[in-house]
């Protein structure tokens, strides 16, 4: 029986450490962890190409045998959005859904303040509007003829 036990003893760990259950053993070789992200750089090409900033190499390969299609912008451009994503246009695909429900928040009105021919002085909306739209154009006005000022 003890030898049965001492025979457990030392088979024991070394069963563990071969299905990977407990700690390697020391004369076990150390095999390296692979990760999902190894051999890829932080600044791997999208799209087929590399956008580099300031005086940066385009990488290759020791030989220089490897071919990488490289984009050069200014070092002030690093930590800015992209050009092509500055000068974003809202059209109505892309709109909030907020902006879409306001449109429809006076469908159906009438009465004072809306301009309907429904109801009492349903014409007086009709003013409040034509005078907003006045002040809107107004205001675009003075702005376009001082683009510099906010």
């Amino acid at each position: 029986m003890r030898s049965l036990i001492g025979l457990l003893a030392v088979a024991l760990p070394t069963m563990a450490s071969a299905q990977g259950l407990g700690p390697p053993s020391p004369s076990q070789p150390r095999v390296a962890k692979v990760t999902a992200a190894e051999g890829v750089s932080k600044s791997a090409p999208v799209n087929g190409v590399l956008v580099l900033y300031g005086n940066e190499r385009c990488p290759t390969n020791s030989n220089n045998e490897e071919v990488v299609v490289c984009v050069r912008r200014p070092a002030a451009e690093q930590f800015r959005i992209p050009k092509e994503l500055r000068n974003f246009e809202v059209t109505p695909e892309n709109a909030s859904w907020a902006v879409k429900e306001q449109a429809n928040r006076n469908v159906g009105n009438s009465g004072v303040g809306t301009c309907s021919a429904v109801g009492a002085a349903g014409a007086t909306g009709c003013n409040v509007q034509d005078l907003s739209a006045w002040k809107r154009e107004r205001q675009a006005a003075k702005k376009a003829e001082t683009p510099d000022l906010p």
